[in-house]
Formats: C-alpha cells, structure tokens, sequence
C-alpha cells in the first residue's frame, strides 16, 4: 500500500477531485454538432444537408446513426445511388473489427443496390468511383477474406483520391483506409505517417472537418507518435461535441501520454452523451460507445489511485445487458472487471471472477477476449497460491491461443500472439508459485517482449495488467532491484505514468 500510495503522489494531484460518474445525465452537447463536411451529390437537391450530417456521423464512427441517416435519405428518394453507398459504408468499420454476419448481409445488399443504380441512373463519374470502391470490399464478402478486401478498397479510394485531387472525402477516406490495413507491429509506423500526411495537408483548408481530426488522432495512436496527436486531440471533442466517440476519442492519445485527468474528464464526457442517446432511444441498454468509454474510465480513474470511482465505473459496467455481437463492447465488458482485481493487486478477487452470461455475448465466438478473463484468473490463482487452479486455467489458456492460430479473428491485428503473450506471463506467475524462478523469470521475459511488438489493439486503454510490469515485480521481489528498475523504466517508456510502475520504480531506485 505504501509504494500505492507513493505513486499517487507523483501523479498531478487536481486530478484526485474530479466528481464522481453521473448516473442519469444526459449532457449538454449541443444536438446537431458534428462538424463541416462537404460532399456534392447528384441527388435531389434538398438531400445534401442530409447526406453531409449522415457522412459527418460516419467519420466520427457513429456507424449506427450514420446507417439510419443514410436509410431515411434512401427513402425519401430510392433513386439515390449515394445514399445507398452510405449504408453499405455504415457496415464497414475500419479499426474496429471485421463486420459481423448481419452486418455483412446488410452491406452487400446496400452495395449492390448502390451498384445497380449508378448504372442505370445519370450519376457522375466520381460518384461511381466510391460506389466502385466499396463494392470492392463487399462485391465477394463470404469467399475473400477481410485483409484482402480491405487492401482492395484502401487501394481503390487511392485511385479515386488521384483521379480527383480536389476532392477532400476522397483523400479523407483514403487516409482511414491506409490507417485500416497498417500492420500494427511495425516499429517504423510507416502507414500512419502517410496517412497523418495526407490529414495534414487538408487540415489548414478544412479546420472543422471531422474526420481529418479523428483519423489523424488514430495515425498517432503509439507510443513514439503519441506526442504529435496532442493538437488533434484537444481539438476533436470542440468541433463534434454531439458524438459520443468524438468526446472519447482524444483519449487514445491522453493515455499514450499518461494524462489521467484529461483522460477521465474526456470519457466521463463520452460516457454522459451515449448514455443520453440510450434514453433517447428508449432501448435502455448501454450503447457501444458507452460501454468502450467506460473502459477508459475504469483505466483512467485505477492510474490515479481512486478506487472508489473506479467501483462506480465496474458496477455500472456489470449492469449492461444485451450486447449481442458488439465485440467492442464485449472487450470492455470482460476487461473491466480484470482490471478493477489485478490493478488493485487483489488477487483472490482477480482468481474468482466469473464470465456472466447476463451481458447476452456469445462468448464462443470471441475467444480472444475470453482469454483476457482467463488470464485475470490465472494471475490471481496463482499470486493466492492455488497452483492447481492457475495450472488448469493455463492449460485453458493454451487452447484458446491453438483455436486463434486456427482461427484468427479477421482483420489486422495479431489476437493469436497478443493472447500468446498473455499465455507466458500467465505460465510465469505460475513458475514462481511452483518455486520455479529462473522458469518464471524466462517466460515473462518472453511475455513481456513478444508484448511489445504485438503492441496494443485500438479497442483498450492497455493490456489488463501489462506483462513487463510482472517481471519487474517478481526482480522487486527477488532482490534485485537493479533488474526491477530496468523494467518498470522499459514499461513506463511504453505505457507513461501508470500508477503502478512508477511506484514499483520508486521503490526500486531507493532499494
């Protein structure tokens, strides 16, 4: 507790007063503001207000909102080829995950609709050219696989962005199709520094653009980039103070840098809208943004010692029900309560979580997640003591890593070797209750490298409880605190002003 409370007195200390979660506030966001886009279509006239707030939603991912504008804008004019483009759009999301089976169906369905009127109707080249693009990504959905046809689109908006150089959506869309198939282990950032580029030289024409902003906020979402996205940052929640997202999304960036308090204030922010778009809806149910922006919160309010908050946060994330597919709310869902035990070290806590069924996820389809529980489990297990619990839920862990090698998640992102790494600083934590050190010392080790490179998914804050901070705690505990301040500096370098590593750090200097 001493080293717990050290860290909290490094961290800037206003942040300690921030109020507590509201439980029923709907916010004060102006309905309507989203941002300026520009897109000309060749629609009825009175449409393109319309279609511009329907595209502005679709660059701050409000994909569900963004669908219903586009769908009423079809409706009112079933002859609009562009807005049919629009839903297909909707059903695509770059960054997130691969599009869920009703999502596929309805993409496809919108596409080829976009399809077939451009080619009967009088529509100009150029809107044939998006049309043309994202069928590229749906014209063969249940035989290519997800990277292939994300590669196809990313190249094909290249070419629509080259034959129009004037067109800002164009360039704007290209960049988040760059930023969509960037490998994210590459240490050299190379994709999301030519989309950042391509962000930046429409920035000074288009200032209150939405997704020039929020894009550029993910191109500089890593830890070597992280400082550039500050400007970004500071600025997207001012020009789309109506999006959930818009109001969460400055966090990436907080949390690269460890600003806890910009951090929290952003998604309490975030929080308070989406929950004020669920009462709006009447469903009663968190939405996607809402439970994702938790997520944060739950990391934000850990990091500055504030344990009560963080209570609120896990309690009202245990209370969501019915998510169904929403794989990014299931991400929050399972690592809230990881979180809450392993931050907090308490771990009889951590080795008793369960995996509700009350949240309505299909937990067989997202074993990748379902590994982040199981990890939680085995840490706790074996930091308690129960070497038999922790080696039956290691041996669980090792199936779920076979099935992501069979099976991997679609999409860029490495689940099997993000859940590999969880796999060795679970097997690590278990050596040293086995009295193993020199084992646990190797696997973490190994854990904590193989972290690294995988690097983290934009979907979560941070890896529930980060593998090189283990082995920094087992050197602290095994006497060698020279070992121990190397890799709590290495995990600081990754992960800035987590609370837990500065106060490791600070304990092993003095030592």
């Amino acid at each position: 507790m001493f080293e717990r409370n050290l860290a909290i007195a490094l961290i800037a200390l206003p942040a300690l007063v921030i109020s507590p979660l509201p439980s029923g506030a709907s916010g004060s966001h102006p309905a309507e503001e989203l941002g300026t886009v520009s897109f000309p279509i060749s629609c009825r006239p009175e449409l393109q207000p319309a279609f511009e707030r329907a595209v502005a939603l679709q660059h701050s991912f409000e994909f569900a909102a963004a669908r219903e504008a586009f769908e009423r804008i079809a409706d009112d004019d079933g002859s609009c080829a562009m807005a049919y483009w629009g839903v297909a759009m909707s059903q695509y999301h770059p960054l997130w995950a691969a599009p869920t089976a009703n999502e596929l169906a309805v993409g496809t369905k919108a596409s080829r609709r976009a399809t077939e009127l451009a080619g009967a109707l009088a529509v100009s080249e150029r809107e044939r050219g998006y049309i043309a693009a994202i069928g590229s990504f749906w014209s063969d959905a249940t035989s290519a696989d997800h990277r292939t046809r994300a590669t196809r689109y990313r190249d094909a908006m290249g070419e629509l962005s080259r034959r129009y150089p004037e067109d800002a959506e164009a360039a704007i869309f290209h960049a988040l199709a760059i930023l969509s198939t960037a490998p994210p282990a590459d240490p050299s950032h190379v994709q999301q520094k030519q989309a950042s580029e391509i962000l930046a030289t429409w920035l000074p024409r288009l200032p209150s653009h939405p997704g020039i902003t929020h894009y550029s906020i993910h191109a500089f979402d890593s830890p070597e980039l992280a400082y550039l996205g500050l400007d970004a940052a500071r600025r997207y929640a001012r020009i789309a103070p109506a999006s959930g997202h818009a109001l969460h999304m400055p966090s990436h960036v907080f949390v690269r840098l460890g600003l806890w308090p910009e951090s929290i204030a952003s998604n309490r922010d975030a929080v308070a809208a989406e929950h004020a778009i669920a009462l709006r809806s009447g469903s009663g149910r968190a939405t996607l943004e809402e439970v994702h922006a938790l997520d944060y919160l739950e990391y934000g309010y850990l990091q500055i010692g504030d344990d009560e908050r963080a209570r609120e946060v896990a309690e009202r994330a245990a209370a969501v029900r019915g998510v169904a597919e929403a794989a990014i709310q299931a991400y929050g869902l399972v690592a809230i309560p990881a979180r809450f035990a392993l931050e907090r070290r308490q771990w009889a806590e951590a080795a008793a979580l369960l995996l509700p069924e009350e949240f309505g996820v299909d937990w067989a389809k997202v074993p990748h997640l379902v590994a982040i529980h199981v990890y939680a489990r085995v840490v706790g297990a074996a930091k308690s003591g129960d070497v038999a619990g922790a080696s039956a839920g290691l041996s669980r862990l090792g199936e779920l890593q076979r099935r992501l090698v069979q099976a991997p998640p679609p999409g860029p992102y490495d689940w099997a070797q993000n859940v590999e790494a969880l796999r060795l600083a679970a097997e690590g934590c278990l050596r040293h209750a086995q009295g193993d050190d020199a084992a646990a010392i190797a696997a973490l080790t190994a854990a904590a490298d193989l972290a690294d490179r995988v690097g983290k998914h934009p979907v979560t804050p941070g890896t529930v409880l980060p593998e090189r901070e283990l082995l920094a705690d087992l050197f602290l505990e095994l006497g060698r605190p020279g070992d121990a301040l190397r890799e709590y500096e290495a995990s600081l370098a990754v992960a800035p002003n987590r609370l837990h590593a500065l106060a490791g750090a600070a304990r092993a200097a003095e030592l």
